[in-house]
């Protein structure tokens, strides 16, 4: 292991952890992070300091770092003020820490007197053998260690996605959007200024971590551009990464420079960057987690041949309308599936692609036409639409003034059962014959206690709010192993 691999083994895998400047104040810094790193299960051994030794959150803070036992803490967490820093940084190496992050503000983003600061404290932790993150940073979050070491919340589901961004609000934001799908993150940080730990660091040790199989990063400014598309292209080939940048536009330039201190690229150039190396890029903030939680759950299409499968014919126009947009090929069925699905529907169903059902479903229609479908060689990936319909007028009945009576109780239950079992199969199935299954319900909105809903969240598979952005995820996935394909290069095990 390298050394920096092992300064970022200490940051997301502590086997100790120092708070500096823990407050009993609950809308201080100090005393948040705190409590968000005890609330969320740390299992390390925690110390705080505090200058007057007071007792926070139930641990009696000591009022020097001199007081932490020499190799009990590899993580200094900072919320002191900058003037400080310095000092607690000699301290806390002293004592064996290896990596710091560092929540103040007051450096690189706000004058020249805090870029002098700055720079004064890149040079200490270089000197002192230190990893330091931010400062002007968020926090972090790794869920191998249950770490939330962070001045905000969310603490997100375990899972493999791994988020590093110049912006704490993205980081933010990514993973609420992980808690509301059940799409589960390794590690996550705000690099803040970056001034010694930038994006591309901690997506290096993440494409070297067995937690993490897909990278997710939101940046602002780029200082060297062939730096950075060099080691972004490197780590791209070996694993899925999801760019979303801000700064496109000369406001968004303008507003990157005050918010972060850095400057923006041409967002020309850096599209063509994407393209040229093999990396996702993003439009939005939930394109970008739509797309990463998709590379974490499914795996890459073996070619653009799309079935979409539905319950009813309205949602299968609109999504044929989203697939003529993209790389995708809505297929024309083949003359064998068309008529092995004869046996199987009405005669009222589309004998087309999209595949109506036109509610002719019985108990056991839906998973057998999917396990046609999927299994087909003539088809790459499928769309299921219609799901968590039964469950939803089961919600319904479960909450009017007849239930339990007149057999609701039964029938509530066997809808719930039907939705379950609908995504259960697509799972078991995508992952039988390797091919991507993306389901897509309102529901995951505007119900998440849908049974259907419930059964992806709890697989830790992303549920679309709607067919245009699961189609929009499947093109993202379709063009990366086109890409793969081109040089090569085998494509990612989901």
């Amino acid at each position: 292991m390298t050394l920096r691999n092992e300064q970022f083994s200490a940051l997301f895998d502590p086997r100790g952890i120092i708070v500096a400047g823990a407050s009993t104040h609950p809308g201080k810094f100090g005393f948040v992070v705190l409590h968000n790193i005890v609330t969320c299960g740390y299992r390390g051994e925690i110390f705080a300091t505090n200058r007057d030794g007071a007792e926070v959150l139930g641990h009696q803070t000591l009022r020097s770092i001199d007081e932490v036992p020499e190799g009990a803490a590899d993580l200094m967490f900072v919320c002191t003020p900058a003037s400080t820093n310095g000092d607690l940084l000699r301290e806390a190496a002293a004592k064996g820490v290896r990596a710091a992050f560092i929540a103040s503000a007051g450096y690189g983003e706000s004058d020249d007197e805090g870029r002098r600061r700055q720079d004064e404290l890149v040079e200490l932790a270089d000197e002192l053998g230190m990893l330091i993150v931010g400062p002007n940073g968020q926090g972090l979050v790794s869920t191998p260690s249950s770490l939330c070491a962070q001045i905000v919340a969310p603490y997100p589901p375990a899972g493999s996605i791994g988020i590093a961004s110049q912006s704490g609000n993205f980081v933010s934001s990514f993973m609420n959007l992980s808690r509301q799908s059940g799409v589960g993150v390794s590690r996550a940080v705000s690099v803040g200024n970056a001034a010694q730990v930038g994006v591309l660091d901690a997506l290096e040790f993440f494409a070297d971590d067995p937690h993490t199989s897909v990278g997710l990063i939101y940046v602002e400014g780029i200082p060297d551009g062939r730096e950075f598309a060099e080691r972004l292209g490197a780590v791209a080939r070996r694993m899925p990464v999801v760019v979303l940048k801000g700064g496109t536009t000369a406001s968004g330039a303008q507003a990157a420079a005050s918010h972060t201190g850095s400057l923006a690229t041409d967002d020309r150039v850096f599209d063509g960057m994407c393209a040229q190396y093999g990396i996702v890029r993003a439009a939005t903030l939930t394109e970008a987690f739509d797309c990463a939680a998709t590379l974490v759950s499914q795996p890459l299409p073996s070619g653009p041949r799309t079935a979409v499968v539905t319950t009813v014919g309205g949602w299968g126009v609109v999504t044929a309308d989203a697939l003529s947009h993209t790389g995708l090929e809505l297929v024309e069925l083949p003359a064998d599936l068309r008529d092995h699905l004869d046996t199987l529907l009405p005669p009222r169903w589309s004998r087309n692609n999209p595949i109506d059902m036109a509610g002719g479903e019985t108990k056991d229609t839906v998973p057998e036409v999917l396990r046609s479908v999927v299994a087909h060689p003539g088809i790459d990936a499928v769309i299921m639409l219609g799901v968590g319909i039964q469950s939803n007028q089961g919600s319904l009945e479960r909450n009017g003034p007849f239930y339990p009576e007149h057999g609701l109780e039964r029938i509530v239950a066997f809808h719930d059962r039907q939705d379950r079992r609908y995504v259960e199969t697509a799972i078991e199935l995508s992952a039988e014959f390797d091919k991507p299954v993306l389901i897509a319900t309102e529901l995951a909105i505007a119900d998440p206690d849908n049974a259907a809903v419930s059964a992806m969240h709890d697989a830790g598979r992303f549920c679309y709010p709607s067919a245009d952005r699961a189609v929009v995820a499947l093109d993202r996935l379709h063009r990366l192993r086109a890409w793969r394909d081109r040089r090569g290069l085998p494509p990612f095990a989901p």
